[in-house]
């Protein structure tokens, strides 16, 4: 797996090779949301309630970063190549 944001991860997401994105989650109380922003993926940022399913923060983030990387190599990455990680701790918004 290569990360986004690494050098030339652009001509190895063109070669089909797996990538991976690292994603921050913060949870804001007030507003009672988690936000997603990631510092490999500049422009990403998914927010949604905080009673949200993973199943469906899963699908909203990936949906983002393959919109996103489309509009950065001008065509979208294979959906089964794009992996995102995160620590699995929540910062505080």
């Amino acid at each position: 797996m290569y990360r986004v944001g690494f050098p030339l991860w652009k001509v190895a997401a063109r070669l089909n090779v797996p990538l991976l994105v690292k994603l921050e989650v913060m949870h804001d109380k007030d507003a009672r949301v988690l936000i997603v922003t990631s510092p490999d993926l500049k422009g990403l940022v998914v927010e949604a309630p905080d009673n949200t399913s993973a199943e469906e923060m899963h699908k909203e983030i990936h949906g983002c970063v393959e919109m996103l990387m489309g509009e950065l190599l001008s065509r979208a990455p294979n959906s089964r190549s794009v992996t995102t990680a995160w620590p699995g701790e929540f910062s505080p918004a």
